[in-house]
């Protein structure tokens, strides 16, 4: 399917999804964390579109507009297309449906994010650090994140 009718076909699907509005290297939506849980099901679920694989699942902190983007990059084996969903979460509470149900692989890929961005994800099956110690203090990709090990540019 081209690019445009990727498009046309996933705003068509839920309510709160939106295409992006900068370039991206594959077609981009953006849709509100609502809106997320259902929307990928519909991606995965229909023939159509038959999304199989969540390739990749990152967070940036956007600090100073005190918010979260979460970025899923998706792809269908059947057809041969890709797509990005980029989805925000405000910084005081962080928390997402999880993936995992429809693509596993979303199990590990959020425990990463959860680890080092604190990221929560609701009904996750195992919502644990995945690289850090239990006691860890803090998400170390978070901007504001300190210890005592971090390097500091010199002025």
């Amino acid at each position: 399917m081209e690019a445009a009718a990727l498009i046309q076909k996933v705003l068509s699907l839920q309510s709160g999804v939106t295409e992006m509005s900068e370039e991206t290297d594959c077609p981009t939506v953006v849709v509100d964390v609502d809106s997320l849980l259902p929307l990928s099901r519909d991606l995965c679920e229909m023939p159509e579109l038959a999304f199989d694989q969540l390739t990749d699942h990152t967070s940036v902190d956007w600090l100073k507009e005190n918010r979260f983007e979460l970025l899923y990059r998706l792809y269908s084996l059947q057809h041969g297309h890709g797509l990005l969903i980029s989805c925000s979460v405000p910084r005081d509470s962080p928390v997402v449906p999880s993936l995992s149900g429809i693509w596993p692989i979303a199990e590990w890929q959020e425990r990463e994010v959860y680890d080092l961005m604190g990221i929560l994800y609701a009904d996750h099956p195992d919502l644990r650090r995945l690289y850090l110690d239990d006691d860890w203090q803090g998400f170390p990709l978070r901007k504001e994140y300190k210890d005592d090990y971090i390097l500091e540019p010199k002025k």
